[in-house]
């Protein structure tokens, strides 16, 4: 009965997959806050999501699309900026399209017609109209201004209009990422005057909503050279490993009832995890969404029956191993040589002994203070330690891999 047409695991960073687990705050943030205040006009920064590979940051947002869409908000698809692009004419396209959406192409309005071309052009030439020196504004006021017209055509349909922008950290040229924050920002603040019931006039903020995802190197780019701008508006997220029980909770429906799939003669059948095996596949993926999705749809091919066992887990894991290894040692070769140098030092003394002071001196470092901005990265930006009297590592697969024999079985 198990077969690939109906495995609902899926790992990948561009997939939303049938087995959700956690990330609870960040979709009630949308839900309960995003959109409600964005509808109602009032202001609400823009969402910076950043974390390590395979912690979920682009299937998050992408499952928040997914949802705003099935509302019926206006959703531009994931824009995934490849490194050395130009983020503008990718976004200026994307932004050409929710207008179209709107209806504003069909507007007898001058305005909205020049705003339309002046777009049409930077999604053409991009940054470089300014390095050109093109007469006419500069690209930055047309996307905000096009983003305005939507705004206030998404005002009018009673929607939000949502724009994603993935591997942000990708935007290397200061130029290009400064006026991308700058158009949508501006566009965020924006306040309209609209008349409401009784006849007075009143300032609200436009439907529309922001979410930037991508690597912590972000926050260097835009928190620290951007200053208190960027800050004032966007939020950011630094996502870490998912909780146990948002994992066994996940599997809960496997457990319990069982997962729907054809079963082959024109009925439904139902594919059931023992209880073993659903313990087994938290133990090995360590909080990490693609590593559960991996670990599951592994267990998933190790066999054909309607029941997985913690067998098929075992010997699907098996068959991982090597992209486990691969995707921990990505995450380490990133680090900075002061970073990893402390991550290693951290890694190598027991739990009970990880004091700043004991892992500077395992470190190298003269006084324990000089490890101090170290560990704040470690822990603010990048997500990978705690830090407090003791120390712990937040990336449980990395501390799995440094100090165990994870993720070997034995």
């Amino acid at each position: 009965m198990r077969s690939a047409l109906d495995n609902p695991f899926s790992p990948g960073s561009d997939t939303v997959p049938d087995i959700w687990a956690g990330r609870t705050e960040q979709l009630s943030d949308w839900r309960d806050v995003i959109r409600p205040r964005r509808l109602a006009g009032l202001p609400e920064r823009g969402r910076t999501v950043l974390g390590e590979p395979g912690l979920g940051k682009s299937s998050l947002v992408r499952r928040i699309a997914q949802e705003a869409a099935a509302t019926g908000d206006w959703v531009t698809p994931q824009l995934r900026i490849p490194s050395g692009a130009d983020p503008l004419k990718l976004v200026a396209s994307a932004i050409l399209r929710l207008a179209d959406e709107a209806g504003l192409p069909s507007s007898r309005e001058k305005r909205i017609a020049e705003t339309l071309a002046r777009v049409q052009a930077v999604a053409a030439s991009g940054i470089s109209l300014t390095l050109h020196k093109k007469d006419g504004p500069e690209p930055y006021t047309v996307l905000s201004g096009l983003l305005v017209e939507v705004g206030r055509a998404a005002i009018v349909r009673g929607n939000v209009a949502l724009i994603h922008i993935d591997e942000v950290q990708n935007i290397t040229d200061e130029s290009a990422l400064s006026q991308l924050l700058i158009a949508l920002g501006d566009a965020l603040t924006h306040e309209e005057s609209v008349t409401v019931p009784g006849g007075a006039r009143l300032n609200r903020s436009l439907p529309l909503a922001v979410y930037l995802t991508g690597l912590p190197d972000f926050e260097d780019m835009a928190g620290a050279r951007k200053g208190a701008t960027f800050a004032r508006r966007f939020k950011t997220t630094t996502l870490t490993a998912l909780d146990d029980d948002d994992i066994e909770a996940a599997l809960q429906v496997f457990v319990l009832s069982g997962w729907e799939v054809p079963d082959g003669n024109g009925g439904v059948g139902r594919i059931r995890m023992e209880p073993d095996a659903a313990a087994a596949v938290v133990e090995l993926c360590r909080g990490e969404p693609f590593l559960f999705q991996l670990a599951g749809e592994r267990a998933w091919y190790a066999g054909t029956g309607d029941t997985i066992t913690r067998e098929h887990v075992l010997n699907g894991w098996r068959t991982a191993r090597s992209e486990a290894i691969a995707h921990v040692e990505r995450i380490l070769a990133r680090l900075p040589k002061r970073e990893s140098e402390f991550v290693q030092a951290m890694a190598e003394l027991p739990a009970h002994e990880r004091s700043l002071t004991r892992i500077a001196k395992k470190a190298g470092y003269v006084k324990a203070t000089d490890a101090g901005p170290t560990s704040q990265r470690l822990d603010t930006v990048r997500g990978i330690i705690g830090r407090g009297t003791l120390y712990t590592f937040r990336h449980r697969a990395v501390e799995a891999y440094l100090t165990g024999s994870w993720p070997n079985l034995d």
